[in-house]
């Protein structure tokens, strides 16, 4: 097993999709929701993030292909994106949602494709991230470690937020807090390497350093 690529690719996507950090989000949007309602945002919510970063992983190489973009330029965007993504995390700011009744069942099916599923967890960032790894993943046992890493993130994502309320209960407000951060801050440590490791060869081509 390559396990330097398995800890790049997990480590990567389980700091940007963030389930600890989406938790507070999920909690705040679905406080007016049952216990059974709940668990059905969380499951729609899941299944659609996973696609979703299955379809880019696969197929965005060849829609980047297609419109002439490359991958050292997609790198760059995704450094500035998911810098400013880390940065909102440290300064989140959560409202609560209140939903009547007779609008719940519309409510659940809304949230748990946008915002949760998009871009909360499947967001810029974690696409981004799909994209760029599978061009390293220059092996069949790569591409299966980051397959399987992508179901693993979920799996994981689906378990933190249907316990969502005890780990809350359990960090208290003030260790959820240090924990958003401490994320935030993650997250933007990965977008400066993503941003040194695209704009690196495009310098080299520009002073024509070999």
């Amino acid at each position: 097993m390559d396990l330097p690529f398995f800890l790049l690719v997990f480590t990567s996507f389980f700091t940007l999709i963030n389930p600890l950090g989406v938790m507070p989000v999920y909690l705040t949007m679905t406080s007016g929701l049952a216990i059974e309602q709940r668990h059905a945002t969380v499951r729609k919510a899941v299944v659609t993030s996973t696609v979703a970063l299955l379809a880019f992983a696969f197929g965005g190489q060849f829609l980047f292909k297609f419109f002439g973009i490359s991958i050292d330029s997609l790198k760059i965007a995704g450094g500035f994106i998911l810098f400013f993504i880390g940065q909102d995390m440290l300064q989140a700011r959560l409202v609560k949602t209140e939903v009547h009744e007779e609008d719940v069942r519309e409510y659940v099916r809304d949230i748990s494709i946008t915002p949760l599923a998009i871009p909360m967890i499947s967001g810029p960032g974690a696409i981004t991230n799909a994209v760029v790894l599978m061009n390293e993943a220059n092996s069949p046992q790569r591409v299966a470690i980051l397959t399987g890493t992508i179901l693993l993130i979920g799996a994981i994502t689906w378990g933190v937020l249907r316990q969502s309320e005890r780990i809350s209960d359990f960090l208290g407000e003030t260790g959820n807090k240090v924990l958003m951060r401490l994320m935030g801050l993650i997250v933007m440590v990965i977008a400066v390497e993503f941003f040194v490791a695209g704009a690196r060869p495009v310098l080299r081509s520009i002073f024509n350093i070999v």
